[in-house]
């Protein structure tokens, strides 16, 4: 074990302690031991040697470290997700088609605006 994995068994240790002292006080304090034992169980999986072993592959990522758990993943035989839908209302308007019209609204309004400015002019 490195010394990170010691300092984080040592701090789960405490968090079980303070787990095992809450849940015999009673109270408010007995509701919140099983969080800190969960709490505990879990600082138990950052342990930094796990980490690097589930990001390695050689651990599952999921749950508890199994010791039988094979060393070597193998590849998905197929895609892992589906296909593309070829409807295009889900994926909504082309978004030059929507900058084009806003620009076009634009200069419209503006030509109005011009428009109505030479109806009553300024003395």
């Amino acid at each position: 074990m490195t010394k990170g994995d010691d300092t984080i068994e040592r701090g789960a240790d405490r968090l079980d302690a303070l787990a095992g002292r809450a849940a015999a006080s009673g109270g408010l304090r007995a509701k919140l031991a099983d969080e800190l034992a969960d709490d505990a169980a879990f600082l138990r999986k950052l342990k930094p040697s796990l980490i690097a072993a589930r990001a390695r592959g050689r651990l599952p990522r999921d749950g508890e470290p199994d010791a039988a758990a094979p060393t070597v993943r193998a590849a998905p035989s197929g895609p892992q997700i589906g296909p593309r839908s070829s409807g295009g209302a889900s994926r909504g308007p082309n978004p030059f088609l929507v900058v084009g019209g806003a620009a076009a609204v634009g200069v419209l309004l503006a030509k109005i605006v011009d428009w109505r400015g030479h109806a009553h002019p300024r003395r």
